[in-house]
């Protein structure tokens, strides 16, 4: 445009040439006018246009050509009298402006002819303008297709956020010298594709739409990015923001909860997220946004649907999590993991009343590893199916040895976890394990409250009632760790509640741990459930719990976990059912309970 420009006023004594864009709002900006000075084409920028501004504005709002022969009598430029005096201060009189057009007839720029007298365009002038003008539409058409193509390789094609490519650019050459002055949130949705399951990929794809559309404008003055399928980025430097990240991490989640309506239902945008602030220390812009990935990928693990800041030791927590997973999952390859029990007894005689199975890990060398050393672990979905699957296994194999030696072990208890119920295999390895009906009926699965939190509730307590219906008995483990948790009884059918050790470790001086176990003894009884006392430790704990009601416990004052060789011995000492069984030693029966039996009762159906 400027070698137009120059060509033409080379050629024509006296003309001064000005090429004009015009943006989709109707804005006016300079884009070539190397005869005029800057300020007069600055002056112009951000004009809107309009049927009486000037020559250009004029001539871009009709979409055909403007010729004003006399600017200081004009009608069209009396509207702004600073640019007319300015053009006139500068010699020109008479202005002559052709809109430039593509081919759906959008205004893309206007080529304007300014005269040093006041007349009209000669012959001569139209006929090489008409040439300029069609340069110039091969030259726009090439620019907007180069700017087109650097759209679309920069733009998310289904949300118009910027893209990974873009995010990737735009914190490139971030400083990292300033602590605190910048930061990075990565927020990923949750259920998109339950949704794309559920309802579609078109419904899936208006979730990500409303999330990008709430991101962008949430995200002013700082920037929105959709970076993934369903993750997406804010780069934020907005002071407020970044002295409390977790802030607005919350009000990002308020934005998103906001249920979006479809034509027959609404679906509401479930996300997690980690971020990261700039503190000075890190190498790159890439370190930075590595750390809100690892805060990103804690928070999945940890805290989903929340949000988690990154800190130094999150990623050597990562990294002991991936050598968790990869040792149990040797492990199991290899044929090192054992089923190991703890006996749970009736306190008011000390007899065995069931077990509870403990996972053990055997390591290369020999040592027995405890559960705990390995719990990071089962937060993989497919290493916790296949632990849950051979625990089932080694204690279905075990419940059939000792029936057929006349051991009788009461019930057994197995934990699972929110993957084995919402994973739609657990019925297979039931059906698979457990094939006989009496052998299932002495089979409790333990869940804890985190189990069925969220939205899926109704989901894990159908799952739940199918699998008390088949005769399998639930126990609601470390109960009192989790929310809201009489609410829970009300809605999820249990036959045992274990009260968690942090209670039990209390007793008996705490009179407000012995307050909760009384009620929830009382609370339990008219839901026909049982409770179990977890943590035992010492006599006095157990006096205690027997005034309070509670009947059975489990804990080293009885026992540690046992290999199964071993507890098949303890069992035909101390099992309730033996006429011969004696109590567990160093336990007085100093109090005297009614007797039950917790054995062979199926479990009791009740209105949810």
């Amino acid at each position: 445009m400027h070698d137009i420009c120059l060509q033409i006023e080379g050629r024509f004594q006296g003309v001064v040439c000005s090429v004009l864009t015009v943006d989709r709002s109707g804005t006016l900006h300079p884009l070539a006018a190397p005869s005029l000075p800057e300020a007069y084409s600055q002056g112009l920028d951000n004009l809107t246009i309009g049927p009486n501004v000037g020559a250009c504005g004029t001539a871009a709002y009709l979409g055909q050509p403007v010729e004003v022969h006399d600017i200081a009598s004009d009608p069209r430029w009396s509207p702004f009298p600073t640019f007319q005096q300015a053009a006139l201060s500068l010699g020109l009189r008479a202005c002559w402006s052709s809109p430039l057009v593509d081919e759906k007839k959008t205004v893309l720029a206007t080529f304007a002819l300014y005269f040093r007298e006041p007349r009209g365009p000669t012959p001569e002038e139209r006929e090489i303008v008409g040439v300029c003008l069609h340069l110039c539409q091969l030259a726009f058409a090439r620019d907007l297709r180069v700017a087109d193509r650097e759209r679309r390789a920069n733009t998310d094609a289904l949300t118009e956020l910027p893209n990974q490519g873009s995010f990737n650019r735009a914190i490139t050459h971030l400083a990292c010298d300033e602590a605190g002055g910048w930061g990075v949130l990565m927020i990923d949705l949750d259920n998109l594709k339950t949704v794309n399951d559920t309802f579609g990929h078109a419904v899936g794809d208006r979730l990500l739409q409303e999330v990008a559309a709430r991101l962008s404008h949430f995200a002013i003055p700082d920037r929105a990015f959709r970076i993934g399928g369903d993750e997406f980025a804010l780069l934020i430097k907005d002071p407020e923001r970044l002295r409390d990240m977790g802030k607005a991490a919350r009000k990002v989640l308020d934005v998103l909860a906001v249920p979006i309506e479809c034509e027959q239902f609404s679906i509401v945008a479930e996300a997690t997220m980690g971020g990261a602030v700039v503190t000075g220390e890190e190498a790159s812009a890439d370190e930075v946004r590595h750390h809100a990935d690892l805060a990103l990928y804690h928070a999945k693990e940890t805290r989903r649907g929340g949000f988690v800041k990154y800190c130094k030791g999150i990623g050597t927590r990562m990294i002991a999590r991936i050598s968790s997973i990869e040792s149990l999952d040797a492990a199991l390859r290899e044929g090192r993991i054992e089923a190991w029990y703890q006996p749970i007894v009736r306190l008011d005689d000390q007899r065995i009343v069931g077990l509870e199975a403990l996972c053990r890990m055997i390591s290369p060398s020999g040592e027995v590893i405890s559960a705990a050393t390995f719990a990071d672990a089962t937060s993989d979905a497919r290493v916790a199916s296949i632990l849950t699957q051979r625990m089932l296994s080694a204690v279905s194999d075990d419940m059939r040895t000792w029936r057929e030696l006349g051991i009788d072990f009461g019930y057994v208890g197995v934990n699972i976890t929110a993957v084995d119920l919402r994973g739609g295999r657990l019925g297979g390895f039931l059906d698979q394990l457990f094939a006989e009906e009496a052998l299932l009926r002495h089979l409790v699965l333990e869940v804890t409250e985190s189990v069925y939190i969220g939205d899926r509730d109704k989901l894990v307590v159908d799952i739940i009632s199918g699998l008390r219906r088949r005769g399998v008995r639930i126990a609601l483990d470390d109960f009192g760790t989790g929310f809201a948790s009489l609410t829970h009884l009300l809605e999820l059918p249990v036959d045992f509640i274990k009260i968690d050790q942090s209670f039990t470790a209390r007793l008996p001086e705490d009179e407000v741990s012995g307050t909760i176990i009384a009620g929830l003894v009382a609370i339990a009884g008219k839901l026909g459930a049982k409770v179990v006392a977890e943590g035992v430790e010492t006599v006095a704990q157990a006096v205690r719990l027997q005034k309070l009601g509670c009947k059975i416990g489990q804990g080293f004052l009885f026992s540690r976990g046992l290999p199964r060789g071993e507890v098949a011995r303890v069992l035909m000492r101390h099992a309730a059912s033996s006429p011969h069984s004696i109590p567990f030693p160093g336990l007085p029966a100093n109090i005297p309970q009614e007797d039950e039996i917790y054995l062979a009762a199926p479990p009791r159906s009740r209105r949810m």
